[in-house]
């Protein structure tokens, strides 16, 4: 049965570049109808170019991409996928910037396992680094808020005639509604806005009171 070589290229977005991947595959002879070309993230495997492959592949054709993480960014993942092509169709895959991750070199039992225990430390590589990723980001924001940077989208500024609308919808004058209109903003946002408008006031009434 003849084997058919295809590559595998992804970007993240549809400005990003795609030749150095394709350089890369051509120079192992795949041609460019034997190559799927994604543009999207690496979220997740449901890529139309990627599903297209799948559906082309039988036992014993290969698979080329240029790096790991062109096949994916979730680690998990590829791991079922890489168990999926390699143990259930039968097929072959190159990591062309990875030589350990190339199942034609040997299918036996230490190959296998080299490629497992090299998908399993870049699963802990990964998994470890988003958790530092999201130390790092928690840091950052508790270092932010003590300088007094405000996070969130900032309130909607008072009209300067703020007073005068609030005196016309306490005598009942406008509605809410209006009162709301008029100062732009919504029903809940409005009801906020008078609140800190009467603890304004009150405080100015009774400064020393608590």
């Amino acid at each position: 049965m003849k084997k058919n070589v295809y590559g595998y290229v992804r970007v993240s977005t549809r400005e990003q570049n795609v030749e150095r991947q394709l350089i890369a595959l051509k120079k192992m002879g795949i041609p460019q109808t034997g190559i799927f070309i994604d543009k999207q993230s690496g979220k997740d495997f449901q890529r139309p170019a990627y599903q297209r492959m799948l559906k082309s592949l039988k036992a014993g054709d290969l698979v080329v991409t240029k790096s790991i993480d062109r096949l994916g960014r979730n680690y998990e993942e590829i791991k079922e996928q890489w168990r999926m092509l390699t143990k259930e169709l039968g097929v072959d895959i190159i990591i062309q910037d990875m030589p350990l991750l190339d199942t034609t070199k040997s299918r036996d039992l230490l190959g296998n396992f080299i490629s497992d225990v090299v998908l399993q430390l870049l699963s802990f590589v990964a998994e470890n680094e988003r958790n530092n990723i999201r130390t790092r980001q928690a840091e950052g924001i508790e270092a932010a808020r003590r300088r007094g940077v405000r996070f969130g989208k900032p309130p909607i500024p008072i009209p300067p005639n703020f007073s005068e609308l609030y005196v016309d919808w306490e005598q009942g004058v406008i509605t809410i509604n209006e009162f709301a209109r008029l100062c732009n903003m919504g029903r809940s946002t409005m009801y906020k806005r008078i609140g800190e408008y009467r603890e304004a006031a009150k405080a100015l009434v009774h400064p020393c009171a608590k």
